[in-house]
């Protein structure tokens, strides 16, 4: 049996069946294993890493600790009530709005890749090319954030740090826009965004792009990139303060154990902090060469749990309203049997979005795709429920194919 249990309460004699933390962010050079010294529970602890679960047929059980089952329950219960809370609306459909965000996101990577290029020679950052490119990316969203949301989940594993420094900059611009931050500083939180992995520059591409678990001094390289990046920004006289303080705190985490200068939660800037929360939602939730990504509705959920000691919790809940409970791209079963991949969000209720259906799990074949309006009743292109989020490796399927209906 698997149970949920505090890291406070493990004991030698127990068996870790999942760490529950991003792969990059624990000492161990696996995350299944029995616990058979106090140096590994004060490692496990000094990580950073709150809750794990434990098989108890493996090893000591923890008698009055959930299940895993009954702690995912508690936890959706939790992510429903979020979700009653109203998003902004569109302005334009996503087929208008798609092939405009897919030559925006081509010349964002483009640019990325540039300022990394530049940046091993040791030039500045040229803001007068970063401008526009973060213009278009915050009036697309402005316009329709499905479009560029959606192909934020499309990464390969080549360009993974040009497209992750996209990504991230979407998801903030977005996340700025739904929090009703002002225009300029939804600008400035953009170009964080856009440049905050700069330091990666750095990185030997045989570490960024290392299959394995890195060494401990691999990792101290890694983990030297927000500083470097901050120090990169800084021979631009026109890169403003917001930038800077995103790129050198985002991997600060609320409890102290981030890096480089381990802040606490007071000390963290808000932008930082929603920063912090796109960064690593972005990371979970795509393939790398070390770790396979997790769908992005499981993604929100991990987060909403790590949110009690990484990540503002309130912050942490505003930014599953702005992506959706069910994010654009998400693979989803409906009641009905049929698999779909959500492409728009409801406007009052985030359980209810525009969904693309596509496959039928009942004769396992593919059918004529049709946007279905899961917010409307029978007779009204509705009448259809979301189950559960599934996996496209489950059923073999490339939901991101289907983001638009012919």
């Amino acid at each position: 049996m698997l149970k949920k249990v505090a890291s406070s309460r493990l004991r030698v004699g127990m068996f870790i069946h999942d760490l529950d933390c991003g792969w990059m962010e624990h000492p161990f050079l696996r995350n299944r294993f029995s616990i058979t010294t106090e140096d590994e529970i004060r490692k496990i602890m000094a990580s950073g890493i709150r809750s794990v679960t434990i098989d108890c047929t493996r090893g000591l059980d923890v008698a009055d600790a959930p299940t895993v089952a009954e702690a995912e329950a508690a936890t959706e219960a939790e992510v429903a009530a979020i979700a009653a809370k109203p998003v902004a609306p569109l302005r334009t459909t996503l087929a208008e709005e798609f092939d405009r965000a897919l030559a925006i996101r081509r010349q964002a990577a483009g640019l990325v890749k540039t300022v990394m290029q530049d940046a091993r020679l040791g030039k500045a950052v040229e803001m007068d090319k970063v401008s526009p490119v973060v213009e278009n990316i915050t009036a697309s969203i402005l316009r329709n954030s499905s479009a560029l949301l959606g192909l934020s989940a499309i990464k390969t594993k080549d360009d993974y740090t040009f497209l992750h420094s996209v990504s991230v900059c979407t998801l903030l611009v977005a996340f700025c826009r739904s929090r009703k931050l002002d225009a300029a500083t939804t600008y400035q939180a953009g170009i964080g965004g856009l440049l905050h992995d700069t330091g990666k520059a750095l990185v030997p591409d045989a570490i960024l792009n290392k299959p394995g678990r890195l060494t401990d001094e691999e990792f101290e390289i890694v983990r030297r990139h927000p500083r470097d990046g901050y120090d990169i920004l800084r021979r631009s006289s026109e890169i403003g303060p917001i930038p800077l303080d995103i790129t050198l705190h985002h991997h600060e985490r609320r409890d102290g154990t981030g890096y480089p200068d381990r802040q606490g939660e007071q000390e963290i800037s808000e932008l930082a902090q929603m920063a912090a929360i796109v960064d690593v939602y972005d990371a979970i939730t795509a393939d790398r060469c070390y770790h396979k990504g997790i769908p992005a509705a499981e993604a929100l959920r991990k987060m909403y749990e790590w949110s009690k000691f990484h990540f503002n919790p309130a912050l942490t809940q505003e930014f599953m309203r702005c992506v959706g409970i069910y994010p654009i791209g998400t693979l989803v079963l409906l009641e009905s049997g049929r698999l779909a991949v959500v492409v728009e969000p409801h406007e009052t209720s985030l359980l209810t979005p525009k969904v693309n259906v596509f496959y039928s799990t009942k004769s396992q074949t593919y059918i004529k795709p049709e946007t279905v309006d899961l917010a409307r009743g029978m007779g009204f292109g509705g009448a259809d429920k979301i189950v559960r989020h599934e996996s496209p490796d489950k059923w073999q399927v490339d939901p991101l194919r289907f983001l638009q209906v012919a």
